[in-house]
């Protein structure tokens, strides 16, 4: 479900032909009416006032009332901008109301509701390669058909233009503002400006509700998280958290108590990820159990929440049991999510030393030309080769996936090959960009430092200084317990004797 749709439509009868003409409808009354409704969070009632209208504007038989047939016409625009707002589960029922209207009215064609109406039905089917919305629509004086032509526009992939498009929260109704700004918000995600979107999600929480202000913070969350900021994320969802009911909703409505526990999962899998980034795994496992627990009460189980399972099993160090997450993951996949899952399976597979079945994984990953992490896949696929002593092959692949941007896991394989060859310089070059690039303290980070003070004590320290900076700075982020530890040691005590030789003095 789209993370701006409205819950499960309450089951009425809509566009219902054979009705007698009992008298005037004002169209622009009802859907006022149905606005009010909407703003509470009531579409139940928004539906049958509209439907009450229908009932009433639609002829049965003989010439209708004058004026009678545009109403109705109209009151069928509106229901479509109803019905569009349950995305892509409501393509059919949109379509319907547009084809209605224009049945009753031919000239409602022209109309600016109308015209973006049909173009945002043209994009959740079509994709990018819809027709934009027409002009008439993007610059209507009707906020709202200006509304559903961003959608079009945003749907169509052409998210500077939804953003050029002049629309203000306060023309629009209420039901509508914080939908709009979660539209701007999604376009600011697909030109990547992280910083903007997450401030229109945190406006279009303020804007929503109930259970809408919930899922907004979690879209602010999701990117908090994306943007390496997991403390700032958990605070969002703590204030998530309260949104949510007790359960008592479930005896009243059970589709809205459905809706809510998958809303519910999706705020556990959220809080799992914020607490892997802040290294607390454990607690990680406790949310994406219940993740888990909830998606299966509620609907079926899901491909991301199996995959982050995973991730935090392998992060625990739980490797056979990561392995089976990440297969859970690749059954419940669609067609592009599947690398993903054959990427995570083919790392957990060569942290258990077993890069044949591994590299079977990554090449399959490999082949899928969309993937994004292509050059961590090559990366991986240097360090199966290099665990199977194939020297050139891992050289080759670790040198490409250097090219194309992976520079840490590259430079780890480049090193060690280099480091089979004795090609001591090379090596040390090799650990020291992983040094720079790495985020300080984090693994990858820390073997830097380990193997830059190896190699420069295979070099018999020719420069002590740097040699005491490395092992002091691998030192204290490697435990007691780790054979490193000693071997760190060792190495710091060699480098500072020579370089209180270098000054004339020893340092203790």
């Amino acid at each position: 479900m789209d993370r701006r749709s409205a819950p499960p439509p309450p089951t009425v009868n809509r566009l219902k032909d054979g009705l007698s003409w009992q008298g005037m409808i004002d169209a622009d009354t009802t859907w006022q009416q149905a606005c009010t409704a909407l703003a509470g969070g009531d579409y139940e009632t928004a539906f049958s006032v509209l439907d009450a209208a229908l009932d009433e504007a639609i002829p049965a038989r003989g010439k209708p009332a004058r004026g009678g047939q545009a109403t109705a016409a109209r009151l069928c625009l509106y229901l479509g901008s109803l019905h569009a707002l349950y995305g892509d589960a409501a393509t059919e029922q949109l379509g319907t109301a547009l084809s209605e209207a224009r049945r009753l009215d031919p000239a409602v064609e022209g109309e600016p509701l109308y015209l973006a109406l049909k173009a945002e039905l043209d994009a959740r089917t079509r994709g990018p390669e819809a027709a934009p919305p027409a002009g008439a629509a993007r610059e209507a004086a009707d906020p709202v058909a200006r509304f559903h032509a961003l959608c079009a526009l945003a749907l169509a992939e052409q998210p500077q233009a939804a953003l050029d498009l002049h629309l203000a929260a306060d023309e629009l109704p209420a039901h509508l503002r914080w939908r709009l700004r979660s539209w701007q918000a999604d376009c600011q995600e697909q030109l990547g400006h992280t910083a903007d979107a997450i401030n229109l999600y945190a406006e279009a929480a303020h804007l929503a509700t109930g259970l809408d202000r919930a899922v907004m913070l979690q879209e602010q969350a999701a990117l908090l998280i994306q943007d390496g900021r997991p403390e700032d994320a958990k605070t969002v969802l703590d204030n998530a958290r309260l949104l949510y009911g007790s359960g008592r909703r479930a005896a009243i409505n059970p589709m809205q108590a459905e809706d809510e526990g998958l809303n519910l999962a999706t705020w556990h899998y959220l809080r799992a990820q914020a607490l892997l980034q802040l290294d607390l795994p454990d607690a990680a496992l406790d949310m994406i159990r219940e993740a888990d627990r909830l998606e299966r009460q509620h609907g079926t189980p899901g491909y991301v929440v199996a995959l982050l399972r995973g991730q935090i099993l392998s992060h625990l160090g739980q490797q056979e049991k990561a392995i089976v997450a990440f297969e859970a993951a690749l059954t419940l996949a669609e067609e592009g999510d599947r690398p993903y899952a054959n990427h995570e399976l083919g790392v957990a597979l060569l942290d258990m030393d077993r890069p044949v079945e591994a590299r079977d994984r990554l090449e399959i990953a490999l082949n899928e030309p969309h993937y994004p992490y292509q050059p961590e896949v090559l990366a991986d696929i240097a360090e199966c080769d290099y665990r199977l002593g194939r020297m050139p092959e891992a050289q080759l692949a670790a040198e490409q996936a250097l090219a194309q941007g992976a520079v840490i896991p590259a430079s780890l394989v480049l090193g060690s090959v280099a480091l089979d060859y004795f090609q001591l310089d090379e090596a040390l070059e090799h650990y020291e960009r992983v040094v720079r690039e790495a985020a300080p303290d984090s693994r990858d980070w820390i073997i830097g430092h380990q193997m830059a003070a190896d190699v420069m004590a295979q070099q018999g320290f020719p420069n002590p200084a740097a040699a005491v900076a490395h092992a002091q700075q691998a030192l204290e982020h490697t435990p007691e317990s780790d054979d490193w530890h000693g071997t760190l040691q060792d190495l710091l005590a060699r480098a500072q004797t020579l370089l209180g030789q270098q000054d004339g003095r020893m340092l203790n």
